[in-house]
């Protein structure tokens, strides 16, 4: 190894620390919101649909109508171009456009984390510098999974760890293995954990004692989990979780934001009675209709829905009557 390259590798930390501490100042979040962290996630993030007109093109005015209705209830942030916002389907300039929009209708006070993962290392930290110039706080970065039986966990460590010491804003982990078929292995999680610019995880597995343990384990670091669903929000919570990233938010997000209030105010009776009627409304607008059923709850509580992007199909009428029954049973319609 040359001696310009071993005198590199201790530096890495620093470097990303001084970038991770110029992008709070710049965004006004430097200071401290909460012991031993330097940026606070603690609370509900809805990561928002992506709104198209009837064309496929991304509706922008309707993007920008839904925020103005999510402006009153109290999110601690937004999340755009995660698997609800259809990012997969966007291409580099739209994603980039989007969090443009956002980050312009969004109050300073409130966190904008965006989605910019890709398959490439090289592509991610493009991206993700990209999107920090555009005006995101964080970037949210989901598993490379398309070699999905190459992506050990040394590999996962890599990937991150070159992602991290490149970005000048915050990385929080993303897991999903419903969409991705590939779980962030827990050992690759903890090793990351120790990384100065990753601030924590969104864990949208449902393992709870995985998560438990993920908590525990990263006790002592800047590391903060998020419950990355509305169904396993009250258990995160009592783990220890700081947080959630529920798609459910973009339908039902003040009832989530009471959840969360409930729990860090320890009324867990009422916190149990409410989570209990959020579960089956959570599992219809997630495993059982997808994005599609999500879109269709939105436009029954006045937020714009409207197609998903091919080849995403619609409900049928039958699967928009038990989507609504879902609903109705558990008193929200």
């Amino acid at each position: 190894m040359a001696l310009s390259t071993r005198l590199a590798l201790p530096l890495r930390p620093a470097l990303a620390a001084l970038r991770r501490a110029a992008a709070r100042q710049h965004r006004g979040l430097s200071t401290p919101t909460g012991p031993g962290h330097t940026l606070d996630l603690g609370g509900i993030f809805p990561p928002l649909s992506t709104p198209f007109s009837p064309m496929q093109e991304v509706d922008y005015a309707q993007l920008e109508g839904n925020l103005r209705r999510y402006a009153s209830i109290p999110f601690r942030g937004l999340v755009v171009l995660g698997s609800n916002g259809e990012y997969p389907y966007l291409a580099p300039r739209e994603r980039l456009e989007v969090v443009s929009c956002v980050r312009r209708a969004l109050p300073r006070d409130r966190l904008l984390l965006a989605g910019s993962g890709c398959e490439s290392t090289q592509a991610t930290i493009e991206l993700t510098v990209s999107m920090a110039e555009a005006g995101a706080d964080v970037a949210l970065v989901v598993t490379p999974c398309y070699y999905r039986g190459a992506m050990t966990s040394s590999a996962l460590v890599q990937h991150y760890t070159e992602v991290a010491d490149a970005s000048p804003i915050p990385v929080l982990l993303y897991s999903v293995p419903a969409n991705t078929g590939l779980d962030l292995p827990l050992e690759a999680v903890l090793t990351l954990a120790q990384h100065p610019n990753i601030v924590g995880i969104k864990d949208s597995g449902g393992d709870i004692t995985r998560m438990g343990l993920m908590v525990h384990k990263t006790r002592q670091e800047d590391f903060q989990v998020l419950a990355g669903s509305a169904g396993f929000l009250l258990a995160s919570y009592a783990l220890g979780a700081s947080g959630g990233v529920c798609a459910l938010a973009n339908v039902l997000g003040a009832p989530l934001c009471q959840l969360d209030r409930l729990c860090r105010e320890g009324h867990w009776q009422e916190a149990r009675d409410l989570q209990h009627r959020l579960i089956e409304p959570n599992a219809a607008v997630t495993r059982r209709f997808g994005i599609p059923g999500l879109k269709k709850a939105m436009e029954w509580f006045g937020y714009y829905g409207g197609p998903c992007r091919a080849p995403l199909a619609p409900l049928s009428p039958p699967q928009v009557e038990e989507l609504r029954g879902t609903f109705s049973a558990n008193g929200w319609l």
